[in-house]
């Protein structure tokens, strides 16, 4: 990258909006992305101003903590309920179970407690004889700092409830559904830089489609808009590096060999989504002990993850944005919310309330 590059340069702004209107396609396409960073990114300087009217720039799946199944919700409360300290990010104490959250199973006398990493966890385990159990949710971003306790003779009493997912298979799901009708993908670049560009090819090579990994600055975010746009005009669809001063083709292969040491693939449920193969992370059999759904043998009625007249399934799968239902900012805001979309900071929900979101006129 040239080091005259500017991250606030209005005329590269300019440049990049101009080259997208004129790669602009004739026919309807649909770029979905998988990163509330992302939304963030794109709602907050309005970036959707600056699509062609053909174009539309939707958020999937990229809220880890709103496509956690409320069944690992339901597990995690029942194990509070059992005596365990449970810890876990802040995003994850507000998104609904079944039946309560986190937060509600704490105001009925719950040892529920905000952390900001798994070692935080590891050290409350080290600071008591109680039994503390790290709810472990993320993408591939955060799966390496879980394995990370794992290996370093965690304390006995500590114990992992893991609700990792994998995003390269979840891409391939989202093809699958009805009425998808994704054209693009705009790959996050957190993820990226755990896992490269490897996966994407290997998942994504025979569906023909446009996967370009993108940074989190504005021009980072039209610029591989640009990258897709070119991609289609050519006819020459395949995975591209928009954000190479971060991701690197091979990813972090140290924080590979964590995830891969530690964790095994599964199939895993997705809010929203149901059951998609090879997307979650199980710990494997060495690490059984510290597996809490083996410490704690609880026993849940059946999950329920549909909440009434809520739109979360479908703004989770990109099949509607959340302006959509009728629920967002009249019955659901950040202070009172219904669904995860609204709870997660990277829910797209939570963001188009924040910083007003919409579809370009």
């Amino acid at each position: 990258m040239s080091p005259l590059f500017h991250f606030s340069d209005p005329a590269r702004g300019k440049a990049l909006a101009e080259a997208i209107d004129k790669l602009a396609p004739a026919d309807p396409l649909k770029i979905v992305h998988v990163c509330g960073t992302h939304e963030m990114a794109i709602t907050q300087n309005g970036l959707r101003r600056f699509l062609p009217k053909t174009v539309d720039l939707l958020e999937g799946p990229g809220c880890p903590v709103c496509v956690t199944p409320a069944r690992d919700i339901d597990t995690a409360i029942a194990i509070a309920r059992a005596g365990a300290t449970l810890c876990t990010f802040g995003d994850m104490i507000r998104v609904p179970g079944s039946e309560l959250s986190l937060d509600e199973a704490r105001s009925e006398g719950c040892d529920v407690r905000t952390i900001l990493s798994a070692a935080d966890a590891a050290a409350i385990a080290r600071e008591t004889d109680r039994e503390v159990v790290f709810f472990a949710v993320g993408f591939e971003t955060t799966a390496p700092m879980t394995a990370a306790i794992l290996l370093d003779d965690p304390p006995s009493n500590l114990s992992v409830l893991a609700s990792h997912k994998r995003i390269p298979p979840a891409l391939v799901a989202l093809l699958d559904l009805p009425d998808n009708r994704i054209g693009a993908y705009l790959a996050p670049g957190h993820v990226s830089t755990i896992i490269g560009a490897g996966p994407y090819e290997e998942w994504l090579a025979e569906r023909r489609i446009p996967v370009v990994v993108g940074g989190f600055e504005p021009l980072d975010v039209l610029y591989a808009v640009a990258l897709i746009l070119q991609q289609i005009r050519d006819g020459t669809p395949r995975v591209e590096n928009g954000y190479p001063r971060a991701v690197d083709p091979e990813g972090n292969p140290a924080a590979l060999e964590l995830i891969d040491r530690v964790f095994e693939t599964v199939e895993a449920s997705w809010r929203g989504i149901g059951a998609i193969p090879a997307t979650g992370l199980r710990l494997r059999e060495g690490f059984a002990a510290f597996d809490a759904t083996t410490r704690f043998d609880v026993e849940l009625p059946e999950a329920r993850d549909e909440i009434p007249g809520c739109r979360c399934p479908d703004v989770l799968t990109a099949r509607a944005v959340p302006s959509d239902c009728p629920l967002f900012s009249v019955r659901c805001t950040p202070t009172s919310p219904v669904g995860p979309c609204m709870v997660g900071a990277e829910g797209a929900c939570s963001i188009w309330f924040r910083y007003g979101g919409e579809r370009p006129l």
